[in-house]
């Protein structure tokens, strides 16, 4: 199904994000929500294993071609909490 841990080719579509977890992918997805920039998560993740290592763990955030340098200046300007990871326990 996917070839390697690097973001796939989706028509029309630009990868813009790639992280080792959901929970970071996810925030970043709401964020650009906020600014009405489209996107989605393609998760390579295997979910029979609770493994976020490598290949087996990785995220990623697509927008469509025409958002993405409004969404890649987003990501520029944007920082996770550094104390959202404990809100998440």
């Amino acid at each position: 199904m996917f070839d390697s841990s690097d973001p796939n080719e989706i028509e029309d579509w630009t990868c813009v994000m790639e992280a080792g977890t959901e929970y970071e992918v996810e925030i970043a997805k709401n964020y650009l929500n906020e600014l009405d920039i489209p996107s989605n998560i393609l998760s390579k993740r295997d979910s029979s294993f609770s493994v976020n290592y490598g290949e087996m763990g990785m995220v990623y955030l697509y927008v469509p071609n025409e958002y993405e340098k409004k969404a890649r200046e987003a990501l520029e300007e944007f920082e996770i909490p550094e104390d959202a990871e404990n809100e998440q326990e």
